[in-house]
């Protein structure tokens, strides 16, 4: 097929600029977009945008679509934690901050680029996700309500692409590392932690596979 063009939320971070590195490795034209211009993140066109302003993500889509013609994946990274150790350490707060960042934002992208992938044929919506989800810790609550709330979104976005030969993934992580942590942390041994650079390597292999095979699954890179 024509070149992909594939639209990286949260391009800024660690993950979201592996994965824009890769799929500009892989020759897709890459948008990268973040809600402050990243000079470090290169092979990419890159748009500045509030992903918690319905205006603003509506915006984004209608923009990408008219100067690329079509939307051919998603990879929504925007993310964060926040936790305690205990149960009773939580703070509600924490809820409200995960709520817009892991919820919110999802919603509101899927939202808009939705028809745009069931018009590709071949496209694919992915998220990161976490064993806290269905395996949550005392002081995870607010962190793994969250996540589960995102998986049950993306399912129904997954329900939404049944047919249309296009996908929505779930990639579950127990957590990710990068050479930045690494460097801060020497003698850490990050047990079951992904890297982004494997993470990237992942997400760039799934339009090698059908639709079917990829639609509402849960994809554990854990093992």
């Amino acid at each position: 097929m024509d070149q992909r063009v594939v639209v990286v939320t949260g391009a800024g971070g660690p993950a979201g600029q592996a994965v824009v590195r890769r799929l500009a490795a892989a020759g897709d034209t890459v948008v990268a977009v973040d809600a402050r211009p990243q000079p470090e993140i290169a092979g990419a066109e890159q748009f500045v945008a509030d992903l918690l302003q319905p205006h603003a993500v509506g915006d984004l889509a209608r923009d990408i679509a008219v100067k690329y013609g079509r939307v051919d994946g998603v990879v929504h990274l925007v993310g964060g934690w926040r936790g305690g150790k205990t149960f009773a350490d939580t703070d509600l707060e924490d809820w409200d901050l995960l709520h817009d960042l892991l919820i919110r934002t999802l919603q509101l992208v899927s939202l808009a680029f939705e028809p745009l992938l069931a018009e590709s044929r071949n496209g694919r919506f992915v998220i990161v996700s976490a064993t806290a989800a269905q395996r949550p810790g005392q002081g995870d609550a607010a962190y793994a309500a969250a996540k589960a709330a995102a998986e049950a979104w993306t399912l129904a976005l997954a329900d939404a692409l049944r047919g249309t030969g296009s996908a929505a993934t779930i990639l579950v992580v127990k957590a990710l590392v990068n050479d930045a942590m690494r460097s801060a942390k020497p003698d850490a041994k990050f047990t079951g932690f992904t890297d982004v650079e494997s993470l990237a390597e992942v997400i760039a292999g799934l339009w090698d596979r059908p639709a079917e095979e990829l639609n509402g699954q849960r994809l554990e890179l854990t093992r």
